[in-house]
């Protein structure tokens, strides 16, 4: 058999996928990620869909549920922490069907499979990419330069591999006018299974239970030319919006200001035209996007997937492989995508009048009870 390499860059949920799908189909992998432990936050994050069998079929689906936070429902509360509105945060009624975790808990568990077949490259980034008509040669920062077949950038928002091979971020980046900071921190967790959220307008705080690593999440809009590398920018830009605010974001600002392990960027939408360069492919947050909204991180599943079903199709045609997966990919997370602007205007109303007619159509829908249910009738 033909030996055939590929560089996976970035270890995250994406990556690893793609690294594992791909050792299966014979390819010699190797993952270079840029963090010398598991990259990524404790945030909560979904996985259902398609992503759901897929994560059966890599063996780590009961892991995952063991994992779970047992997060079911989202209530929006006022300055005083009474119950406004409630939603299902669930979209299945099996509960075997689909599954919130911290997001380090997935990629931990996703980086795991695909290392007993992948070599993994640790606290190293790709700094050039040289293309020829039979490979591509690599430059590492500290690994020995290396030759590959095909490199797949999974390296998320800020991709390195997208701006090697395609150019600058802020030709396919655009701001969503919104931003995120999280901050793990011992909270006020009234049930174990319930989000609680309070809304001013134009910004929102939430305490998540997060399966007993409770934290705090500050999702806001506003117009700031902010830089994601400046971790102090975006510590003042949480503080000076949150100031004076109502319910407990005196306590949340208290935790944001004392950790030295925060997580802030901007909300962005990626969109890059064509996912392809030559032997290179986008795949994730690099090719496209609304960071925090539509489905991240279960699409991440799906297209990786994809991209390696595309790839053992094709081992001998990466045009016609890439081809494959952007077609098929494209028309996956298309709609998606299309209700990023509804779940902003949920979680994050522009006026107090927003507000109040967020709640009103939450409490006309059929579940708008469900908060008054016992334990005991469930």
């Amino acid at each position: 058999m033909v030996d055939r390499s590929v560089l996976v860059s970035g270890g995250g949920i994406a990556g690893s996928t793609a690294a594992y799908w791909l050792a299966k189909a014979g390819w010699s992998v190797t993952i270079v990620e840029r963090a010398a432990g598991t990259r990524s936050s404790g945030n909560p994050i979904d996985v259902r869909g398609g992503a759901v069998a897929i994560a059966r079929q890599m063996g780590i689906w009961s892991r995952l549920e063991e994992a779970a936070t047992g997060v079911e429902r989202l209530v929006f509360v006022d300055a005083d922490g009474r119950t406004q509105a409630t939603i299902r945060t669930r979209q299945r009624i099996d509960r075997h069907e689909e599954v919130e975790v911290a997001r380090n808990e997935l990629v931990g568990l996703l980086l795991e499979k695909a290392q007993e077949t992948s070599l993994v490259i640790r606290d190293d980034s790709i700094t050039a990419l040289h293309q020829d008509g039979g490979g591509i040669d690599v430059e590492f920062q500290q690994t020995t330069s290396r030759r590959f077949d095909l490199v797949v950038g999974s390296d998320g928002l800020h991709s390195t591999v997208r701006r090697l091979a395609f150019g600058p971020e802020e030709r396919f980046s655009r701001p969503f006018g919104m931003f995120v900071g999280t901050v793990r921190a011992p909270a006020p967790i009234q049930d174990p299974r319930t989000v609680l959220l309070y809304n001013e307008p134009g910004t929102s705080l939430t305490i998540h239970p997060a399966g007993g690593k409770p934290g705090f999440a500050f999702i806001f809009r506003g117009q700031h030319d902010f830089d994601y590398r400046d971790a102090e920018q975006g510590r003042r830009l949480v503080e000076s919006t949150y100031a004076g605010g109502g319910w407990l974001t005196t306590l949340a600002l208290e935790k944001w200001g004392a950790s030295d392990d925060r997580y802030f960027d901007a909300v962005t939408r990626v969109d890059v035209p064509q996912w392809t360069a030559g032997r290179v492919v986008l795949l994730g947050d690099a090719a496209s996007c609304i960071s925090l909204f539509g489905e991240g991180s279960s699409s991440a599943i799906v297209g990786a997937k994809t991209l390696a079903d595309a790839i053992s199709a094709h081992p001998d045609d990466h045009t016609a492989a890439f081809a494959g997966y952007e077609h098929r990919h494209r028309k996956h997370i298309r709609p998606l995508q299309r209700g990023a602007g509804i779940a902003s205007r949920l979680l994050v109303p522009k006026t107090r009048s927003g507000i109040t007619m967020r709640n009103a159509v939450l409490n006309v829908l059929p579940f708008r009870n469900e908060r008054r249910t016992p334990d005991s009738q469930r």
